[in-house]
């Protein structure tokens, strides 16, 4: 027998047509389905279907229908109070799973050339280990005359720029253990060594955006660091330079402090930290030639 062929019944996810040198076909409903995705990820307090609707330009009914797909997938959860839509586990999975040091310090290499090519300095990515800070990766600059940094190296957290950064953007019950056992010794003349001093710095980085190390750790040496976040928004490691004091003058502090800033807010980018922080907005103003405000 013959058989006659039959069209198949459309269900709304087929792939467009792509026109001539137009990008590649894509799911309608899987980019729509991304796109509520993205709005969710950036509401830090939840985000009501109207307002899905109305910033990914779909139907409220058919914003509504996707977000009820992606609840039942656990991309998307919903409060029971307000109703509104957050960012469920399945994409903190996906986040754990695609994380690890190997895989940051990878991504990270372009951003630390790219800075060390514009500063001349050695540049550095630095993530905390219990009560240390750890280098995980590191380029070197074109300037003579360059520091010997050992990746996999302890440094304390209280004196060094990298250090001051993860301490400062950790949560205040962590901030506050940390402090209340740490021991703060005294490596020059210029090292912090009381735990009111140090808070008083943390909240001053935390303002700021960035860090900043005068001789705190090693005599002659000056450093700079900014935060690296993540797709949640938590900073997990820290970008910085690190150069002798000459090299790294008062005068040359803000200059300097807006390539370290801006370096770090385009890796955390990177990482999916959509979000404008205080280091990309400072970075902008340092850029217009406000001078950095940093500790005699």
């Amino acid at each position: 027998m013959r058989r006659s062929a039959t069209a198949p019944r459309s269900t709304g996810d087929s792939a467009k047509p792509a026109a001539a040198g137009s990008p590649a076909p894509f799911i309608q409903s899987l980019q729509r389905g991304f796109r509520i995705l993205e709005v969710v990820a950036r509401s830090e307090r939840g985000v009501a279907v109207a307002e899905i609707a109305r910033e990914t330009g779909l139907h409220v009914s058919t914003a509504f229908h996707l977000l009820r797909t992606l609840v039942a997938l656990g991309y998307v959860g919903q409060e029971e109070g307000s109703r509104k839509y957050r960012l469920g586990p399945k994409v903190f999975q996906l986040g754990a799973a695609a994380w690890s040091e190997n895989h940051l310090a990878e991504t990270a290499a372009p951003h630390l050339a790219e800075l060390a090519r514009r500063t001349g300095e050695t540049s550095h990515l630095a993530v905390r280990h219990r009560e240390e800070i750890i280098t995980i990766s590191k380029i070197d600059g074109s300037s003579p005359v360059q520091l010997s940094e050992r990746v996999g190296y302890p440094r304390p957290a209280h004196c060094t720029a990298i250090g001051k950064v993860l301490l400062a953007w950790l949560p205040d019950a962590e901030r506050k253990a940390f402090l209340a056992q740490a021991r703060l010794d005294p490596l020059t003349p210029k090292t912090i060594t009381s735990v009111p001093q140090l808070e008083q710095e943390l909240v001053k980085v935390r303002a700021q955006g960035y860090a900043f190390d005068d001789e705190e750790f090693t005599q002659g040496i000056r450093c700079l660091a900014s935060p690296v976040r993540n797709f949640s928004g938590r900073v997990a490691a820290a970008l910085g330079i690190s150069a002798p004091v000459w090299r790294v003058s008062l005068d040359r502090v803000a200059e300097l402090t807006s390539v370290v800033m801006a370096t770090g807010a385009a890796l955390s980018r990177q990482l999916g930290h959509p979000a404008e922080g205080p280091e990309e907005r400072n970075a902008g103003n340092l850029a217009q030639g406000q001078r950095a405000r940093i500790r005699p």
